[in-house]
């Protein structure tokens, strides 16, 4: 049975969800517009998949808005991940010195070392910070909808007490999307744990390939790259437990959401790496194999016998100037003593 008061409505939650109101609002017209561009197109109106896709069509429209943020985030991130051995040696440098002179000269050269590199610290976190937002709410609006349907909670922008009515009484895989693991029902219990599993898995290996590939081989060691590898373990384990009590809409949303990080994640590492790490490595040996084929198809020699030709051109420079300097002989000045 759904609990009596929406939790989300009280406390710290209710007040941060009461700022983020006006997203809330535009959500809803979002999802209920999806639905009628669905249905224009061929899918049944009323209970069925087209919510169900439309909830898949919000993570996609807002993922989609919020794209230059995550090449920002990403640029950022590569650029940091390069200097984290040079960081490194500058940590060492003044570990276990306390003194005020100490202090200010490590700051001082990580500030030289982030201008030099033209990283920014807070680069990969303000568009973490600005993405947090739009997700509280697509979390938030999937999760009142059942409240709504049942007269627990005021309609909330376009879902009124009618559409979130038909927006529960939508079912997939034989399961209404508004249960969760306690009220689901027979198989439905089994198509939640599956979805559970599935959200768990995205999420793990994307941040267990990013930190397995995408990071510089000089950084794979120490404490913060132990940290990492931990939070790749740590972080889907939580998402068990908050899995379990939440509508069957949220896990489709945090499905989507954790399969398109999984598609940028896995994109990143292979189109841009970060320069010194694995994925970096293995995409020099890709483009130097499509290279070769490109200059075997064009009849050009490949860059292996382009090396080997500058090469012995520069070893026989080198003989013949060394040839030539042998062949000049050193001329003696005589100087006439005076008398």
């Amino acid at each position: 049975m759904i609990s009596q008061n929406f939790t989300f409505d009280s406390g710290l939650f209710g007040f941060f969800y009461r700022i983020l109101r006006p997203i809330e609002w535009l959500m809803t017209y979002v999802m209920v517009y999806c639905h009628k561009f669905l249905t224009f197109i061929g899918f049944s109106s009323g209970p069925g998949v087209a919510w169900v896709l439309s909830v898949v069509l919000l993570v996609i429209l807002v993922r989609l808005l919020i794209l230059p943020l995550f090449i920002k985030q990403m640029m950022s991130m590569r650029k940091l991940q390069a200097i984290q051995p040079q960081m490194r040696k500058i940590q060492n440098k003044y570990k276990g010195k306390t003194d005020q002179a100490s202090k200010e000269a490590s700051s001082r050269e990580m500030m030289k070392l982030y201008q030099d590199n033209h990283a920014n610290p807070a680069g990969s976190c303000l568009p973490a910070l600005i993405q947090s937002p739009i997700f509280m709410t697509m979390f938030y609006v999937l999760s009142a909808v059942p409240y709504i349907a049942r007269g627990k909670r005021e309609p909330l922008g376009a879902f009124t007490l009618k559409i979130s009515k038909e927006f529960e009484q939508t079912q997939i895989f034989g399961i209404h999307i508004s249960d969760n693991l306690t009220t689901a029902q027979g198989a439905g219990k089994i198509v939640i744990v599956i979805f559970i599993a599935l959200m768990c898995l995205t999420m793990f290996y994307s941040q267990f390939h990013n930190t397995r590939k995408n990071m510089p081989r000089a950084s794979m060691e120490g404490s913060q790259y132990r940290m990492q590898k931990m939070m790749a373990y740590i972080f889907p384990v939580m998402y068990i437990f908050s899995g379990v009590a939440f509508p069957f809409a949220v896990l489709i949303y945090w499905l989507t959401n954790n399969t398109w990080n999984l598609g940028q994640t896995l994109w990143q590492v292979r189109r841009m790496p970060t320069p010194g790490s694995p994925a970096a490595e293995e995409k020099q040996a890709r483009d130097r194999v499509r290279e070769n084929s490109r200059r075997e198809k064009a009849g050009e020699p490949s860059l292996e016998d382009e090396a080997l030709a500058k090469a012995k051109e520069i070893q026989e420079r080198q003989l013949e100037s060394g040839a030539s300097h042998q062949r000049q002989q050193p001329k003696r000045t005589k100087s006439k003593r005076k008398r």
